[in-house]
């Protein structure tokens, strides 16, 4: 199984829920995918490959300039993708909030710890002089 960093599958971090809703699923997977250079050079390709069959058809130009058809098809995808990406940079922000906080909580116990020691020294030092 690969891990995935500090939020891995079998992470039993105290604040985390394990358990993800079907559109929260949904969403992380949409923005990995939407967010990757193989959609962005697939979009790139399509969009050209669209103008290059419309252009220089001779039979069937079923959206010829200024591709009105393509502008349509490109503005949903904008419309529900945004909101799509959206949540999931919402989850990762809340993510990184729990992250913070919980490092926040580390901090503070190695800082107490660390000047316990340092007391400790302290007696030490005095006990041998």
């Amino acid at each position: 199984m690969k891990k995935e960093g500090f939020f891995h599958r079998n992470n039993k971090h105290p604040t985390l829920k394990p358990k993800l809703t079907f559109g929260q699923r949904s969403s992380d997977r949409l923005s990995e995918f939407a967010g990757s250079w193989g959609f962005i050079f697939g979009l790139i390709i399509f969009i050209f490959l669209w103008m290059f069959m419309n252009v220089y058809a001779f039979v069937n130009k079923w959206d010829p300039f200024p591709f009105i058809l393509l502008n349509l098809g490109l503005s949903c995808l904008a419309t529900f993708q945004a909101p799509v990406i959206l949540m999931a940079q919402n989850r990762a922000a809340e993510r990184d909030r729990i992250n913070a906080k919980y490092d926040y909580q580390v901090n503070r116990k190695a800082e107490r710890e660390i000047q316990q020691i340092i007391k400790s020294l302290d007696n030490i030092k005095r006990k041998l002089k």
